[in-house]
């Protein structure tokens, strides 16, 4: 068997794409605008030791594969493609063929996470933060943009800029917080700073703001000092369970539940609890499963092995009954699944925008991996894969207080930009 027959096998030869294999085979439609090289050997060892998303990515961040065109389009058209049923005898073809790669087992590609002790200990936590965000953060400002933001955007209108998308971001989670001048606000997992920044210099509170990445906390330590904000707003080179301070008016965990893992969700929330003074409340901000079957965590997936390692997703029933389980009371849910396909949309242009400077600051193999996650998230998100929720809860007093309005008013608030 060709390369291509394979090719043409599992992934169907109607799809709109070329496939191009050293072998000098080819499938898919000729000269379609997006295409796979397969350019070596080793790209064939890598899919067969390790089968599906994993050996596929690692040869592509070692360069074995290329997509040439829109990553994005050739991951959407390759899951629109109607897989064809492969027969038992074709399965038995396949692996003949492969069985001599299979054997070969070439090493991973050294952007793949080298993590160890024992998951959500807080060094490993430590450790595996500092594999994702102490990249580069002249990297990061090409990628997201000036707000240096990381979460999800929320876009006012639909031809709205990545920064104004931000910006309302930040300020929605303000206006569920109902944040008034002199309250004081923890930002758990604040990565850059940016929600810390804005709540200080548009809301007047004084925030804490706790990272485990150094190179975050240092960056944005020096923006809150260039913006004269020093006497409001500090960001920590910390783990979140060292901050001691308590009676806080509101807690934001914007993008960090992802990383706390399920069964650490009930001292997650508990230690939120303590940290809120009655009445105060909590913003939970964070990636969710739409499918409440499909496992939580693929410890051997693309997105563990190089971009979040011991990330895990689940769905959002599954964090508000953990909330509600620590006595936080419920209050609003919203589901922002097309705004962060809209968002990785804009970081994905951006990363292409500054494709040559990003190769030079962080090297051929880890601009890869961004590229491949943050199309195949994009694409994620577009099918409704997975999604982005925001919840909205309590600590309630004993009378039953909550300290909610009846109708709580949450429409765009006009700011002067920060950024």
């Amino acid at each position: 068997m060709k390369l291509a027959d394979i090719f043409a096998l599992v992934a169907g030869n109607d799809s709109d794409v070329e496939f191009i294999a050293y072998d000098g085979s080819r499938a898919g439609r000729p000269h379609s605008d997006v295409r796979i090289e397969l350019r070596n050997p080793r790209a064939v060892s890598y899919f067969a030791s390790s089968p599906g998303q994993l050996g596929l990515a690692r040869a592509y961040v070692a360069g074995d594969v290329e997509i040439v065109g829109d990553v994005y389009t050739a991951l959407s058209r390759l899951w629109d493609v109607r897989k064809p049923q492969v027969s038992m005898a074709d399965k038995a073809k396949i692996v003949r063929e492969l069985a001599p790669f299979a054997i070969k087992r070439p090493e991973p590609p050294q952007e793949e996470a080298r993590v160890t002790r024992r998951q959500h200990t807080r060094k490993r936590d430590a450790e595996v933060i500092s594999h994702h965000y102490d990249v580069s953060n002249t990297f990061y400002e090409w990628v997201l943009g000036p707000s240096m933001a990381y979460t999800c955007a929320v876009y006012p209108t639909l031809d709205a800029s990545l920064e104004q998308a931000q910006e309302e971001k930040f300020d929605l989670v303000c206006r569920k917080l109902d944040l008034k001048p002199g309250m004081r606000v923890l930002d758990i997992g604040c990565g850059w700073g940016g929600f810390s920044i804005h709540a200080a210099k548009h809301y007047g509170v004084t925030t804490i703001g706790a990272t485990l990445s150094q190179q975050q906390a240092e960056y944005g330590q020096r923006r809150i000092e260039a913006l004269g904000l020093s006497d409001q707003a500090q960001i920590r080179f910390s783990d979140y369970r060292a901050v001691q301070e308590s009676g806080f008016d509101a807690v934001a965990s914007i993008g960090l539940t992802e990383h706390i893992g399920s069964k650490n969700y009930p001292s997650y929330f508990s230690f939120i609890r303590t940290r809120l003074k009655p009445g105060g409340r909590l913003l939970n901000h964070c990636i969710t499963r739409s499918d409440t079957k499909q496992r939580t965590q693929n410890i051997n997936g693309f997105i563990n092995r190089y971009v979040f390692p011991d990330g895990e997703l689940v769905p959002v029933s599954q964090i508000t009954e953990a909330i509600e389980q620590e006595q936080l009371e419920l209050q609003h849910t919203e589901n922002l699944r097309e705004h962060y396909a809209m968002t990785l949309r804009d970081w994905c242009q951006n990363l292409e925008d500054h494709w040559d400077e990003a190769v030079a600051e962080v090297g051929p193999g880890k601009a890869r991996v961004w590229r491949l996650y943050m199309a195949a998230s994009r694409v994620g998100f577009d099918r409704n894969v997975i999604q982005l929720h925001q919840v909205l809860a309590t600590r309630t007093d004993n009378e039953g207080d909550s300290g909610m309005p009846l109708r709580p008013q949450l429409e765009t608030r006009s700011v002067t930009p920060v950024f």
